[in-house]
């Protein structure tokens, strides 16, 4: 008769190996929870604030400059919508009597929409009843449209001096302001320059400027400059502001 057997003890290495080998199961098993735990709210997060999962893109914003206060916009807006310029329809442009009813803007809402333009824009100058642009007019309008850094609209806002009538000069305006657009588009070659250049003809009854505004960038700065001359012009500039 066989003796009976009798287990062997265990090593004590071999129970710290056991022991090892639960924590680690232990261990991994708590990450795999984790890790579902983690995945779930993550998602609960992103239906919450879907905002959250868009990538964080770092973006220069080289469309608002100093003079883009509320205050600008708020002008700005009104024109644009009045004008024709913020929707998807060709040029129209405005007339005074645009400007006046359907902005509500009167002559100093008007004026400030453009003064805070001074290192922007420029003004070039006509002969007296001319709607001709001269050759030192054309460079202006060349260098202030390929000047565009990134802006939207470029506004051209033609006026006439308070020599002649009302109506002589509403149309001189408005044929200033096509002059101005006709040399762009020969120039540029841009096929959708209609939808980026705003006219608006203002004759010799809204918004006139002051001679102060004979400081700006002119196309004749060697020639005397009053408030008959500045207004035989045409304001050319770009305008930076998003809405």
């Amino acid at each position: 008769m066989s003796e009976p057997t009798i287990p062997m003890e265990e090593e004590p290495s071999d129970r710290l190996g056991l022991l090892a080998g639960v924590v680690a199961g232990v261990l991994a098993l708590g990450a795999v929870a984790f890790g579902v735990r983690s995945s779930v709210n993550g998602a609960a997060e992103r239906l919450t604030t879907p905002e959250a999962e868009k990538p964080k893109v770092a973006i220069a914003d080289q469309a608002e400059v100093a003079y883009c206060t509320p205050r600008f916009k708020e002008v700005l807006e009104r024109v644009l919508h009045s004008c024709g310029l913020a929707g998807e329809e060709a040029r129209r442009g405005c007339k005074p009597a645009d400007v006046k009813t359907f902005a509500s803007i009167d002559d100093q809402d008007f004026n400030e929409l453009f003064t805070p333009l001074r290192e922007r824009g420029g003004v070039v100058l006509f002969d007296n009843a001319s709607e001709e642009l001269d050759e030192a007019a054309k460079k202006l309008l060349e260098e202030k449209w390929f000047a565009r850094k990134g802006a939207r609209y470029f506004f051209v806002v033609a006026r006439a001096s308070k020599t002649g009538t009302q109506a002589k000069n509403r149309a001189l305006s408005h044929r200033r302001a096509n002059s101005v657009f006709y040399h762009l588009k020969e120039v540029s070659q841009d096929p959708e320059i209609d939808r980026k250049v705003g006219l608006l003809w203002l004759g010799n009854e809204f918004a006139q400027l002051s001679k102060d505004y004979c400081g700006w960038q002119t196309s004749r700065p060697e020639e005397k400059c009053d408030d008959e001359s500045i207004n035989r012009s045409a304001f050319v500039s770009w305008v930076d502001c998003r809405l």
